[in-house]
């Protein structure tokens, strides 16, 4: 009777075994299929497929944008150089004045003196030298007589005259000098051009021994003007004096002009490590102003050809710039240098051939011979 009585109890606990075991068969296959999930997500995380890119040789142009100044094509300032008071100021600031035209006459009382002193030595010499030589003359005609005259006082009269005569000469000298100061009294333009300083008035006292720190004027041509910039070194040998630029202004901002490279230094200068470049700007309009500042596009022309890509296959990390190329589905780090860029493509130069496969977008998280795969 107690048998029959456990036998339900029993049947009971071999079904919960049953599922029990149904249970942990489930829980196992699921936890494996997890597992592969895993490994395959992993996989594909290890083994990234990128886009790949065939390198090949062109040319590139590009052009630099840096900061330029116009200056005056030519400038001078115009000093005394004889002590001098000013007599009369025949310009100002602002007036256009033409090569050779009279801008400031000056007063020297002493230089009349002293050329009135220099022309009356002269005639005194030439007295004294006519003298001379009329006696060596004499001299002569009379030694033609055998036995009249030595020989000594035929020579020492002879240097006499010699010695006269270079007094005359050097009087002519002294009258030239004084002459020469008379004429600096006058101050002229020395090219066409415009005043644009004045720094003395009528009656002010000039000259080295003046107020000879600053000039009396300073003359600029302005009807032509050198557009001045410093090209960076990395950008020099792209250079070529045939080119031309645009620039603007920023007192003009709705006008662009164009200029001629005319001049280049050839060669850097020590701080600034940029070579000097010179465009000559016509100004007929008066627009532009010495010592504005300009914005220059300079065009560096195409040169030999060499490796262009996008800018994105080049990756640029601490401690080099670098492009990834993939040889049978492996990734390999080349270093490379950067050159010109223009819009999206860069020139680069490094340990590369004609069709080698560069990845397109580059990035250090692709690291140096790990596997990569080609998108389709």
């Amino acid at each position: 009777m107690n048998k029959f009585k456990n036998k339900p109890i029993l049947i009971l606990a071999a079904f919960a075994i049953a599922l029990s075991s149904l249970g942990a068969c489930h829980s196992d296959d699921k936890e494996k299929q997890d597992q592969q999930a895993e490994e395959q997500t992993q996989a594909a995380a290890e083994t990234p497929t990128v886009e790949l890119v065939t390198v090949a040789k062109g040319k590139l142009s590009s052009s630099i944008s840096i900061p330029g100044e116009l200056i005056p094509y030519q400038q001078v300032d115009l000093y005394a150089k004889v002590n001098s008071y000013v007599k009369k100021l025949l310009v100002d600031i602002g007036s256009e004045v033409h090569a050779g035209q009279l801008l400031v006459v000056l007063e020297a009382p002493e230089i009349n003196s002293q050329l009135a002193g220099a022309q009356s030595r002269i005639k005194q010499y030439e007295a004294v030298y006519y003298a001379s030589k009329a006696t060596y003359d004499r001299l002569v005609s009379t030694s033609k007589t055998p036995g009249t005259i030595s020989l000594n006082d035929l020579e020492q009269a002879e240097a006499k005259k010699n010695a006269d005569m270079a007094n005359v000469e050097a009087a002519k000298s002294a009258l030239k000098e004084v002459s020469a100061n008379l004429a600096y009294l006058e101050i002229r333009a020395p090219f066409d051009g415009v005043i644009t300083s004045r720094n003395v008035n009528l009656g002010a006292y000039v000259g080295p021994g003046g107020k000879g720190s600053d000039p009396l004027f300073t003359l600029q041509d302005q009807n032509r003007l050198r557009l001045v910039v410093s090209v960076p070194e990395n950008y020099t040998g792209s250079l070529s004096n045939k080119s031309e630029v645009n620039f603007t202004i920023k007192a003009l901002p709705n006008e662009k002009f164009t200029a001629q490279v005319k001049r280049m230094a050839g060669a850097l200068d020590e701080k600034l490590r940029a070579e000097r470049l010179e465009m000559d700007v016509y100004n007929k309009s008066k627009k532009l102003l010495p010592h504005m500042f300009a914005e220059v596009n300079v065009p560096l022309p195409d040169g030999d050809s060499t490796f262009v890509v996008a800018k994105t296959a080049v990756a640029t990390s601490t401690e080099k710039v670098f492009v990834i190329k993939v040889v049978n589905n492996k990734a390999q780090w080349v270093d490379v240098k950067k050159g010109l860029t223009s819009g999206d493509m860069m020139e680069i130069f490094g340990d590369l051939k004609p069709g080698d496969k560069l990845v397109k977008v580059a990035s250090d998280e692709i690291r140096n011979g790990s596997n990569v795969k080609e998108k389709q």
